[in-house]
């Protein structure tokens, strides 16, 4: 059974008034996880944060291959606010992104592989504390919690495979976007694929050494 997970999430917040296409409602956490195995609906909402995020008009949608093309002119990249989560299945806890960790980042984590720091975001911040043979996290309590901080531990000899599963979940996810786009604006199928993968970097190897 597994004991430690790592997927891509994206933070969910401000998709309840969403109008440009259907989006699931967002969890209580307003954390959506990125997966092959999503709905179209969250699918959708998904999409919502990266445009919501980023300030690109969504309508009219058959123009939406357009209206991104004009973004990246301007912003030149697309960012999203997440990251990579982890959850140890045995104590419940878990490790969010922070606030300015962004899903662009997510290769980063790779680093730690090395025993160098990567940015996770702060309010809440993360430490990373380099053990014999593993890397310990603790996430502080959001402001005016009196509980102590979130602990997790990671095996580092663990990681390479626990990244490579979220590296997998984010390629489905990919594919499930190009599904969804296929049916609710099919002239920028092909085109927001595209550019999701070279922007969040989903589909290159993960070079995990």
């Amino acid at each position: 059974m597994d004991v430690i997970l790592i997927d891509a999430v994206l933070e969910a917040s401000g998709t309840a008034d969403f109008t440009g296409w259907p989006v699931a409602e967002p969890a209580s956490d307003r954390i959506l996880a990125l997966s092959g195995q999503m709905t179209p609906a969250e699918v959708g909402a998904a999409m919502a944060v990266i445009f919501r995020y980023g300030d690109i008009p969504t309508e009219p949608i058959s123009d939406l291959h357009h209206l991104l093309d004009r973004h990246l002119v301007e912003a030149e990249a697309l960012v999203a606010p997440g990251g990579l989560r982890v959850r140890d299945t045995t104590t419940n806890a878990e490790i969010l992104p922070g606030c300015c960790c962004g899903l662009e980042n997510w290769r980063e984590w790779r680093n730690v592989l090395y025993k160098k720091d990567i940015w996770l975001g702060h309010d809440p911040g993360t430490d990373l504390e380099y053990i014999v043979g593993a890397v310990r996290l603790r996430q502080e309590s959001y402001a005016h919690s009196l509980t102590s901080p979130t602990q997790v531990e990671i095996q580092l000899d663990d990681l390479p495979a626990l990244l490579a599963t979220a590296h997998l979940r984010l390629q489905g996810f990919l594919s499930l976007v190009h599904k969804w786009a296929s049916e609710a604006t099919p002239r920028a199928a092909d085109r927001l694929v595209t550019v999701l993968d070279e922007n969040f970097e989903i589909n290159g190897p993960l070079a995990l050494g």
